[in-house]
Formats: C-alpha cells, sequence, structure tokens
C-alpha cells in the first residue's frame, strides 16, 4: 500500500479550482465533499452533485477499512485502470456466463470466495454485477455502486440502497468505470491525517 503523499499536477489543481467557482461544496462533510468533487471532477458533469446517494458515516467507516488494508474489489479491468494507488481484484477473466447467470455476475461470486466479508467492491460497469452482490453475504466495507445503462442500472442501484449497505450510489442510469474508480480514488486520496483528527 503505497502512503507516499499524492503529487497534484497543476492541471488538476486548476480543474478543481474551476470546478468549485461552479459548484458549491462546501455544504457537504468532508469525505461526501471528496467523493462528490472527485466524480463531477472526473465525469465534467455538475449534475452528479444531486444524483450521488452516500452517508458520511458509512464512508468513515470504510475509510478506516480501506487504509487499514481491506481488499478492493472491482467488476471489470477499466475500474482496475483508474485506481492506480491500490492493487485490486477483478475476476473477469475467469468467470463465465451460464444459465441465468452473466459473466460479470460469475466474477463477483469468484472474488467473494477470493476476498471473503469485508471488502471495497466497486462496480462501475454491469447492473447483474451488483445485483449478484446482493445475494452475497459480503459484509462489505462499501459498495460502490455507479454501473451505467438503460438496462437494469436504475433497477440495481436502488435495490442497493433499499439493502441497507453502506453504499455510494446515484439515481440516474449515469455511471461508469471511471466515476466508479473516482468515489473510491476520492477516499484513497484523502489526507490520512483525516482519521487521526477523527479519533
Amino acid at each position: 500500500m503505497n502512503r507516499a503523499a499524492r503529487v497534484v499536477h497543476p492541471i488538476e489543481e486548476e480543474s478543481y479550482r474551476r470546478l468549485r467557482a461552479r459548484l458549491d461544496t462546501s455544504h457537504f462533510p468532508p469525505l461526501t465533499r471528496a467523493v462528490v468533487e472527485r466524480v463531477v471532477h472526473s465525469a465534467a458533469d455538475l449534475d452528479y452533485a444531486t444524483d450521488l446517494v452516500m452517508d458520511e458515516g458509512a464512508l468513515e467507516k470504510a475509510y478506516a477499512a480501506l487504509h487499514g488494508g481491506a481488499p478492493v474489489v472491482v467488476d471489470v479491468e477499466m475500474v482496475a485502470a483508474g485506481i492506480t494507488r491500490r492493487e485490486t481484484v477483478c475476476r473477469l477473466r475467469d468467470a463465465e456466463s451460464g444459465p441465468g447467470l452473466t459473466r460479470s455476475a460469475h466474477a463477483i461470486r469468484l472474488a467473494y470466495e477470493q476476498v471473503g466479508p469485508g471488502a471495497l467492491w466497486v462496480i462501475g460497469n454491469a447492473p447483474t454485477a451488483l445485483e449478484e452482490l446482493l445475494t452475497l453475504d459480503a459484509s462489505p466495507a462499501l459498495v460502490i455502486g455507479l454501473p451505467v445503462g438503460f438496462v437494469g442500472a436504475v433497477e440495481s442501484k436502488a435495490a442497493l440502497r433499499e439493502s441497507g449497505l453502506p453504499a455510494v450510489s446515484n439515481v440516474s442510469e449515469k455511471g461508469g468505470s471511471a466515476v466508479a474508480s473516482a468515489a473510491l480514488n476520492a477516499l484513497l486520496y484523502h489526507p490520512t491525517s483525516y482519521s487521526e483528527e477523527k479519533s
């Protein structure tokens, strides 16, 4: 796990300055603000500020788990590619589809067999991956459920919210690998001094 200080590029600094000039995020609590801003930044879409759904208390626990070394599972390699400061588990290459089971759903089963409970799950592509996760007794530290699409995405994210699991989701069809990895990166990049201040 790389805890070295992250160097922010001047282009990113200017991008955040412009984002904050157009969107007031000051009313959000710290981790919620970090997630909202990084997702908005990744998509250049201000509407995520009102589309995202999350709970600060759940994010605080997830932050502690993440920085304590909990595994990070992703549904596709595109999400993994966006998470550059942490090893991830993606079992899609090993998965196979079958009757009533998509390849993405099978990958989630395989990943759970590998990591067990307490992981952070980052799903940005397949609604069926999120649906499968909800059938498992995964006891996740956090589920970032931001699959994209016109078929099943809205419904799977609504089911995630109804499950009561600690989660980051959004209400609309929007989502995708870039925003899912951005939400996880927001927790990775947030200063580790934050947890010391909370204790």
